[in-house]
């Protein structure tokens, strides 16, 4: 039988979810505007835009840039950020780039791409891109930083090339580090998509959102916002999921239940 902590850990997202809604409902009651529609009003509005064929294809085509930017930052990422963490050489050639690169938000950025890359699938993409390859970079470099030196040793002594010892100590041993970085790009891999596409008006989620504001449905706006934040809160629990089996060893185990005491 499930105990009360636990079952309240389960029903708590679903409880502070539906108190939102209920407060965005009062709100919208109360201040009486055509452009805040209540929650009722934008989530009638939701089985419209999914039953569009048209705004399916969209946001199918939405996810698949996300997840295209996603896995090819995740490839050249961790290798890059292992490297670092474990040459000196690596790190000061690299840091500075990454420096530079960091606080420039990416949304700036696809004006530029756009007169290189011309407006499409490859600038959203490579968008994603470079919003996801920095923390995933980050994450990757101070868990490779943390692996203790005696761990390196023992593979070097057991006869291990530099090559074996990245991918059969480092890597290992950071990847709960590695893991946060990811599932810490996979929501800005969310927020530059809808970004992206809202200043590269062709298709997609932002594109049906941007479109609906011109045309004043703000039921179909605050419906595509409720979608974009289902689907974050989706893929964050699939990827919390697939987190959890892989670093199981390295989690916590408590004994008793912990209270604020």
């Amino acid at each position: 039988m499930m105990s009360p902590a636990a079952l309240l850990g389960r029903v708590a997202p679903v409880l502070a979810c539906i108190g939102l809604l209920a407060l965005w409902q009062v709100a919208s009651l109360a201040l009486k505007n055509d452009s805040f529609p209540t929650a009722i009003e934008a989530i009638r509005a939701i089985p419209d835009i999914l039953g569009d064929k048209e705004s399916l294809i969209n946001i199918l085509a939405s996810l698949r840039r996300m997840a295209l930017g996603f896995g090819v930052a995740v490839l050249v990422s961790i290798p890059l950020g292992l490297l670092m963490g474990r040459s000196r050489g690596v790190a000061a050639f690299f840091n500075p780039l990454l420096m530079v690169i960091y606080p420039v938000p990416k949304a700036a950025l696809m004006p530029i791409i756009m007169l290189w890359l011309g407006v499409g699938d490859v600038t959203k993409t490579l968008v994603i891109f470079l919003g996801v390859s920095l923390p995933v970079i980050y994450h990757s470099f101070e868990g490779a930083k943390a692996v203790e030196e005696k761990m390196l040793w023992s593979g070097a002594a057991m006869g291990l090339s530099p090559a074996q010892r990245l991918v059969r100590i480092v890597l290992p041993a950071a990847l709960p580090e590695i893991l946060t970085g990811c599932r810490t790009g996979l929501v800005l891999a969310l927020i530059t998509m809808i970004t992206s596409e809202m200043i590269a008006r062709q298709s997609g989620a932002g594109n049906i959102l941007f479109n609906a504001l011109d045309m004043g449905q703000y039921d179909t706006v605050f419906a595509m916002i409720i979608i974009v934040g289902a689907m974050g809160i989706c893929l964050d629990a699939v990827f919390e999921r697939v987190r959890a089996r892989l670093v199981r060893w390295s989690e916590p185990q408590f004994d008793m239940p912990l209270s604020f005491s």
